[in-house]
Order: C-alpha cells, then sequence, then structure tokens
C-alpha cells in the first residue's frame, strides 16, 4: 500500500482525522497542540491523530494529497477542512462544534 492510499484510507474510514506534528498529549508545535484543543474544546475526544514526524512518507504525500502545504490538517468524514487558523477561526464562529456533531452524529 502507498502512503497515499494510506491517507485515503485512513481518512475515509475514521470520522475525524488530525495530521499534526506529535501527538495530542505531546503535540511539537504550538499550531498541533491549538488544533487538538479545538478539537478536546467541541468534546471530540476519539479521532485519529497521526503524527507526521513519525512517519516521513505520510509527511511528504499528505501535501500532495491534499494541496496543501502545511501541519496540522484536519480532515473530517474525508474531506480536508483546514489548518490550525482555519479551525480556530471556524470554532470562534461556533462552526466547527456544528461540523463536528452532524460529522459524529451521521
Amino acid at each position: 500500500m502507498t502512503a497515499l492510499d494510506r491517507i485515503r484510507d485512513q481518512v475515509t474510514t475514521n470520522t475525524v482525522v488530525l495530521y499534526m506534528k506529535g501527538t495530542p498529549q505531546f503535540p511539537q508545535c504550538g499550531f498541533s497542540s491549538r488544533a487538538a484543543q479545538v478539537l478536546q474544546a467541541c468534546g471530540v475526544n476519539d479521532f485519529l491523530a497521526v503524527n507526521v514526524l513519525a512517519d516521513p512518507e505520510i509527511f511528504e504525500n499528505l501535501k500532495d494529497y491534499a494541496n496543501w502545504p502545511t501541519f496540522p490538517q484536519l480532515y473530517v468524514k474525508g474531506e480536508l477542512v483546514g489548518g490550525c487558523d482555519i479551525m480556530v477561526e471556524m470554532y470562534q464562529k461556533g462552526e466547527m462544534q456544528k461540523l463536528l456533531e452532524e460529522a459524529q452524529a451521521a
């Protein structure tokens, strides 16, 4: 299975996937930390967190998969939502909570 196949499998078989530097418990950059905090603030504790620093193939290929050059990257129901700034903005507007509630209810 290629790295792109693994990414496709991860985002399509998990409702919420966060590609980040580090883990939610031990983030290795401020943006990744903030992204994980947004999910937890929305009550989402059951999500797939993929540490891109621990998997060089995912790190390199994810940029091409989504045409999104930075980390973290949030996927909900197979669709790229965006990075940390977009997540925070959506959270502040109440949009992130609604998106996640609807995704988990489906």
